[in-house]
């Protein structure tokens, strides 16, 4: 069985020490909603919200969020991040915003967590510029799609 990398031999918490793994190309892509009423979704659409560009500014927001993951997980490391690219899409069938992030790094360590939190706080600035008319929003399914490079090869999650 595979320990926890976070936790030391002693039981207790550390940051992973990653100075001897070599820099390689590395890749992460994440996704998540924000399920909204009907009409909220045609708000967002057609720019009419009060707060204003509901995507341009989630994706902002995810993207600032991807630069901020080591600061805002405790035992993340800062990366030096080289792409961050975040789509929003309007799925008027299921009444949602889907958000979809790829991060990219040249590092040590991988970009899984920037990804999860660039989705992760795209979803809340979708509720936050919104919950003035729907407070019943709901952010779901945040999930790592994919990862590329390091020790530990690729992994793609299955349909």
């Amino acid at each position: 069985m595979r320990k926890l990398s976070h936790i030391d031999d002693k039981g207790r918490v550390q940051m992973v020490d990653i100075t001897a793994k070599k820099q390689t190309s590395r890749r992460a892509k994440a996704c998540g909603y924000v399920r909204m009423q009907p009409r909220t979704l045609e708000l967002i659409e057609k720019g009419q919200t009060v707060k204003g560009n509901v995507l341009t500014t989630a994706k902002i927001a995810g993207i600032m969020a991807a630069k901020k993951t080591g600061e805002l997980i405790p035992l993340c490391h800062p990366l030096e991040l080289t792409s961050v690219n975040l789509d929003l899409e309007i799925d008027r069938d299921n009444s949602r915003v889907i958000i979809e992030s790829e991060v990219k790094i040249f590092g040590k360590t991988g970009a899984e967590m920037e990804a999860l939190t660039a989705v992760s706080v795209a979803a809340l600035t979708v509720y936050d510029m919104c919950k003035s008319v729907d407070k019943n929003m709901l952010i779901g399914e945040i999930m790592l799609l994919e990862k590329s490079g390091g020790r530990s090869g690729n992994y793609s999650r299955s349909s």
